[in-house]
């Protein structure tokens, strides 16, 4: 498995997305190489994913800064347990992300839900394997294909920023639907990890 996703003009990846697209692959020789490491710890990963929902990223990472303080260090599943719901309420979460918080560390605590057996399954079984777990959703599982586990060929239709994207590079007047990103990312599988990598990293572009 990759410690880090890294897409310079020579990879293949690269290359295959600029020769399908051009529009996009102007984007990408905008926005230069990228190096994306990959989150080892799959627990936490998912933890502050649910920290994370519907938080810029500035509030998000004062919160879970707030929480691993809060509990003396990182947020095992066994310190989420046995963490007070004051302590929790007290760090930032609201009262349905504290029991976001508790379903899954209690699924890793009695071994229902194994990640290091989810990280070897193809790509929808893991999707259908984390959407028992309260409060994770398609989106917060295709982040976890992407940013925990590397897989190379996610387009995560649902993300906000990445439609708003897709609307600007392809004037999209209103934005670009789910069904619009589906139909237009389909020329660049098998590498559309890295296609949504180049179009959240092209965000910056148009608001600059």
């Amino acid at each position: 498995m990759p410690t880090v996703l890294t897409y310079t003009p020579d990879s293949p990846e690269v290359r295959h997305l600029a020769a399908a697209d051009p529009t996009l692959g102007s984007l990408i020789e905008r926005v230069g190489p990228i190096e994306q490491p990959l989150e080892a710890d799959h627990y936490a990963s998912l933890a502050s994913a649910i920290v994370s929902q519907q938080l810029s990223d500035k509030a998000a990472a004062t919160i879970w800064r707030r929480l691993v303080t809060a509990l003396g260090g990182g947020p095992s599943p066994h310190v989420i347990l046995s963490a007070d719901e004051t302590l929790l309420r007290g760090a930032g979460l609201s009262r349905s992300k504290a029991s976001f918080l508790r379903d899954l560390a209690k699924r890793i605590s009695s071994g229902s839900l194994d990640l290091a057996r989810v990280a070897t399954l193809p790509d929808d079984d893991v999707i259908e394997e984390l959407l028992v777990v309260k409060g994770i959703g398609r989106w917060t599982a295709e982040m976890f294909l992407i940013f925990s586990l590397g897989r190379p060929d996610v387009l995560a239709v649902d993300d906000g920023a990445l439609r708003s994207t897709v609307g600007w590079l392809y004037g999209i007047d209103g934005g670009a639907s789910r069904e619009a990103v589906a139909a237009i990312g389909d020329a660049w599988r098998p590498y559309r990890t890295a296609a949504s990598l180049y179009l959240w990293e092209g965000l910056a572009l148009r608001r600059s």
